[in-house]
């Protein structure tokens, strides 16, 4: 199976979080073994919009900000990479096309931002449309999709399933910002409509979720 794996800066980077990232690692050196083709896209976290708001103080534009978020993302992506040795590509893909190469060369795909207006959410969903990818997993800080924010809302109910055109109606924001949070963002959700792959957010502090998801149990939120 061909796999995309988002993980959240939430979850390895908020604060950095080094044994939850040896876990990962772990899991995509078994997923490996077990012959699976996994690319993986790390966000920046909270580090990401701390340097995003020092960028605003000085006055940088959003341009500027995202360039130096992209930064961080790939700082993060370095720690997997050195962790995963020989079985990534060393590097860090500066572009889709990197990225689908590392793939074709049996070797796990680690990256994190690519350019500034693009989230991590829609490298991801690119890496998905240029591999002919299976899945994307996203892994969050929260159990899946909410209907509305859980963190602010007691009452709020987790969605089992959901088609891409409902996600829309629980965005908090409906165009790209330097450090926009939200489960999946708008650009991504129109690429993963278009190729119609199955999408399952899940919570990423429990990295066996992942696994889960991959033997066709159900956890967290399938997006179809």
């Amino acid at each position: 199976m061909q796999i995309v794996l988002r993980i959240g800066g939430s979850i390895v980077a908020s604060p950095l979080n080094p044994d939850l990232i040896g876990q990962y690692a772990a899991l995509l050196k078994d997923l490996k073994k077990h012959g699976h083709e996994v690319a993986v896209v790390v966000g920046g976290g909270t580090l990401a919009r701390d340097f995003i708001k020092a960028a605003k103080t000085l006055g940088l534009d959003e341009k500027a900000q995202d360039e130096i978020a992209i930064s961080v993302s790939r700082i993060f992506t370095q720690l997997f990479l050195k962790k995963l040795g020989k079985l990534s590509c060393e590097n860090v893909p500066l572009t889709i096309e990197d990225a689908v190469k590392c793939l074709k060369r049996r070797k796990i795909a680690v990256m994190g931002g690519l350019e500034p207006g693009m989230t991590t959410d829609t490298v991801a969903a690119l890496i998905v449309e240029q591999a002919n990818a299976d899945l994307l997993i996203k892994a969050t800080d929260q159990e899946g999709v909410y209907d509305k924010d859980p963190k602010k809302h007691a009452d709020a109910v987790k969605l089992e399933h959901l088609t891409f055109r409902d996600l829309s109606s629980v965005f908090a924001e409906d165009k790209h910002k330097a450090g926009i949070h939200q489960i999946i963002d708008p650009e991504a959700v129109k690429i993963l409509e278009r190729k119609k792959v199955r999408v399952v957010v899940v919570n990423g502090f429990k990295p066996e979720n992942v696994v889960a998801v991959i033997r066709g149990k159900h956890v967290g939120t399938v997006i179809v």
